[in-house]
């Protein structure tokens, strides 16, 4: 499925059920979005598990870094792709293989035939969401930065 703004419960049920996010080409730059979103969704408490051929055997957030999804020895329930939309078929190809509940296509990431295999194979599919934006605003903890500063309160810090 392509969740619209109206599709709040699936996201939710997506989110609340996931405890593992294998994020495709997550990068080991700190001020890179994929890292942002990973760092954001590890302090939320989910496992992170990297995937990046150029990373591999290295860590990234504190955990192993592997170059493909079949490299991953625990089982994934969402598949977060930061890669180009002509990345994706074979990234869906593997999180079919793997047993992974749920394909999460980036902003800007729209491949719509890997969106129809992964459904056709019984996984959730979201394309062109924020994985760190959409748990913010479900669960709390959007800022008009777009991070959670942690205090209610109309005064500033001092």
């Amino acid at each position: 499925m392509h969740p619209g703004p109206d599709d709040a419960l699936t996201l939710r049920r997506i989110l609340q059920q996931a405890k593992t996010i294998a994020v495709v080409g997550l990068s080991a730059e700190w001020h890179r979005p994929s890292y942002f979103a990973a760092a954001y969704m590890q302090g939320k408490g989910y496992r992170i598990l990297p995937v990046n051929p150029r990373q591999a055997g290295g860590t990234i957030l504190g955990m192993p870094c592997v170059a493909r999804l079949e490299d991953i020895a625990e089982p994934v329930d969402i598949v977060d792709v930061f890669r180009k939309t002509d990345d994706v078929g074979p990234v869906a190809a593997s999180a079919i293989a793997i047993g992974a509940k749920c394909l999460w296509q980036q902003i800007g990431v729209v491949n719509l035939a890997a969106d129809a295999a992964v459904r056709a194979a019984g996984l959730d599919s979201v394309m062109n969401r924020c994985v760190k934006i959409e748990h913010a605003r479900l669960f709390g903890g959007l800022h008009w930065a777009g991070v959670n500063t942690g205090v209610v309160s109309a005064r500033r810090r001092a």
